[in-house]
């Protein structure tokens, strides 16, 4: 008859499964472990010893509020001879005595989530499953070491902001093994509507990361539900921070943990893809944040953005908006729901709250791949992604008697896709992912599956003038510089026409602001084949106080043919360069002892710089916190402003500081500095 094991206590044996399952940097105070891989645990007998067929243990693990067998979230067994692949099994692997060692193995296809284990009637353990890509039956695997280094066990990145003629990249702090935070992503799941309507089934899909993404697309903005981040993208910022306040994930999660799920103000696009990236991580998702840049923002669908302008070329606001850059998420799974594994891999998903999914403010996953191969009916939201790399600009000019006409203009949207290359922080040109080459014979099966009509007709030939905006190699915050706008007149005839050529601060998601400088030329005349060089000067004491933290500049040059009364548009963004911070590691670098980073910043301004204050974080550097200090005084013309800010290390290996230096003058200039920190 068999006899069951009389347990007096337990070793979870926790540094030695949290190293094997690599989730040891969450810390080793608890058992967390990855699906489909076995781990240990030690049991201590009261009396007798585990006789091999002799001795049984009814072993039952459950996750979620209402655990049961049939959603797959409860299951009840027995030792067996070995563990098996597809099914929670054990198996005592210790030669027969009064210490039994246990492998206990969960089915690579396990909900994720907080699990307890019942050991008979002995007693309960915990423990937290997470995703698995290192195993093959996880439909995250992944078959690339260096690979699942950067994308899951990475804590740090570079996200590329600016514009895709002059890409600024941006560190960011994910910090997805910081104390506290894998609980604030469990929290999200447990705190998403889907969860409140149905508990069982919510925890039960909690199995599959296509399920689980869009959870985190939803839950990551807080338009529909307790979501993490509200967005905001006009006005102050004075009942929160602005989004460039944020040099990492890490307080926002435990900011919203710690206000009981109010939502964190104020994130915008790279800050909620951002976030989405580090809670993916976290939970064992392979994930990358990606920047589209001249991204179309397409309401209605029909892969079209309407842009208005009036007579001087300036953009009349909508809600079709070509957006400078924007950022979304890709995750790494298989995509069982659809017809081929061809389509398994990248699925972009996007938290940032644009256009309502299912009546919910989400958007995908979506393969890669079938956004490239035009696959719009696919799950999730194809139309709205497609249209965001694809889109036609059409632009109509308004006259001042309401009259309207078409504006010939050139722009092309879903430029330099960009993300941070595996090992290094080069940016990575991922457009081929989604686009066949601009003109290929494949681009235009790919738009008649899209049924992408516009893109079908043949570009309009140029009707012989040509327009186009140069700039000057250094556009640095705080300098006066010249823009030019060079019209070339490239028929047989004389042309006379009206040049606008305008300049405007805009945000990053295409909002005008005020005018930075303008001139109107009336009588323009070109004789057949010359060329005119129109500039613009642009002083620092006139677009100094309109540009936004995005320093970004809208340049709008308009061309007006009296003979024909056809008009030609050019557009541009620029980036102002702001300084650099110089940062200095003062002292040897090694696991908990004390150094110091001396940050340095020329300001570039012709005006004194106030409230000066540096910041720093960095995961496993600065103890899960931002270390800031404060100048005394104001930092004139040209001088430098200059702290030492100490902080400890307390993991060896390569990580990025995040420095952060703000002013009244020049707000939120990130900096970074890579440190090799010795055992």
């Amino acid at each position: 008859v068999a006899a069951a094991l009389d347990i007096e206590r337990w070793d979870l044996e926790y540094e030695l499964n949290n190293v094997e399952h690599r989730t040891d940097l969450n810390g080793v105070d608890r058992l967390i472990v990855r699906r489909g891989q076995p781990f240990n645990i030690t049991l201590f007998l009261r009396s007798g010893s585990y006789q091999p067929g002799v001795s049984s243990l009814d072993l039952t693990v459950e996750t979620g509020p209402q655990p049961s067998e049939e959603w797959a979230t409860r299951a009840s067994f027995g030792l067996s001879s070995n563990t098996k692949a597809n099914r929670w099994s054990a198996a005592v692997i210790s030669p027969p005595g009064e210490k039994v060692t246990l492998s206990i193995c969960s089915p690579p296809k396990a909900p994720i989530g907080r699990y307890t284990l019942s050991l008979g009637s002995s007693g309960q353990l915990r423990f937290i499953l997470l995703f698995n890509p290192w195993c093959p039956g996880d439909a995250v695997y992944l078959d690339d070491e260096q690979s699942l280094q950067e994308y899951v066990l990475s804590q740090d990145g570079i996200i590329f902001r600016g514009s895709y003629k002059y890409p600024v990249a941006t560190p960011w702090n994910f910090g997805q093994f910081e104390s506290r935070i894998l609980d604030v992503c469990l929290r999200i799941l447990d705190t998403n509507p889907k969860f409140f309507n149905n508990p069982a089934k919510d925890c039960s899909k909690r199995r599959n990361p296509v399920y689980v993404s869009r959870v985190l697309s939803a839950m990551v903005n807080c338009n529909d539900d307790q979501g993490l981040l509200w967005g905001k993208w006009t006005d102050g910022y004075e009942d929160g921070v602005s989004p460039m306040f944020w040099k990492g994930s890490v307080e926002i999660l435990r900011k919203w943990d710690t206000q009981q799920c109010q939502p964190v103000r104020y994130g915008q696009c790279w800050v909620f893809a951002a976030v989405a990236c580090t809670i993916s991580r976290a939970l064992g998702i392979p994930c990358r944040v990606v920047t589209n840049y001249v991204s179309a923002h397409d309401t209605n669908r029909n892969l079209v953005i309407e842009r208005k302008i009036d007579e001087n070329g300036k953009l009349v606001a909508s809600r079709e908006m070509i957006w400078n850059y924007h950022c979304w998420v890709e995750g790494w799974m298989t995509r069982q729901d659809l017809p081929s594994s061809d389509f398994d891999g990248w699925q972009a998903f996007d938290p940032t709250p644009q256009e309502k999914s299912d009546k919910v403010y989400c958007c995908g996953p979506i393969p890669v791949r079938a956004i490239k191969e035009g696959e719009l009916a696919f799950k999730y939201d194809a139309p709205f992604v497609f249209a965001e790399v694809n889109a036609d600009v059409y632009t109509v000019m308004t006259k001042a008697d309401g009259s309207t006409a078409e504006v010939t203009s050139v722009t092309l949207v879903g430029r330099n896709i960009s993300t941070k290359s595996v090992g290094s922080d080069a940016r990575e040109d991922i457009t081929h992912l989604y686009k066949f080459p601009e003109g290929s014979d494949e681009e235009r099966e790919t738009f008649k599956k899209a049924d992408h009509q516009n893109k079908l007709l043949l570009q309009k030939e140029n009707q012989g003038l040509h327009l186009a905006i140069k700039v000057s190699p250094d556009m640095k915050k705080g300098c006066d510089f010249d823009v030019f706008a060079v019209v070339t007149n490239n028929t047989q005839d004389d042309k006379k026409c009206r040049l606008v050529f305008g300049s405007y601060a805009v945000t990053y998601n295409g909002v005008l602001g005020g005018s930075c400088g303008f001139k109107d030329l009336l009588n323009l005349e070109l004789s057949p084949g010359a060329a005119r060089q129109v500039p613009l000067r642009l002083n620092y004491s006139k677009y100094g106080p309109l540009v936004t933290e995005d320093n970004l500049i809208r340049l709008g040059a308009l061309l007006h043919e009296y003979t024909s009364d056809k008009a030609v548009l050019e557009m541009r963004n620029i980036v102002l360069e702001e300084p650099q911070i110089e940062v200095r590691i003062l002292g040897e670098p090694k696991e908990n002892r004390k150094l110091a980073a001396e940050l340095t910043l020329k300001n570039p301004l012709p005006e004194p710089l106030e409230n000066c204050c540096f910041s720093i974080e960095g995961a496993n550097l600065t103890g899960g916190n931002i270390i800031s200090e404060r100048l005394n005084g104001s930092v004139g013309p040209g001088e430098d402003a200059k702290v030492k800010i100490y902080f400890t290390p307390t993991h060896s290996g390569l990580r990025k500081l995040v420095v952060d230096f703000d002013s009244n003058k020049l707000c939120h200039v990130k900096g970074y500095k890579n440190v090799i920190i010795g055992k």
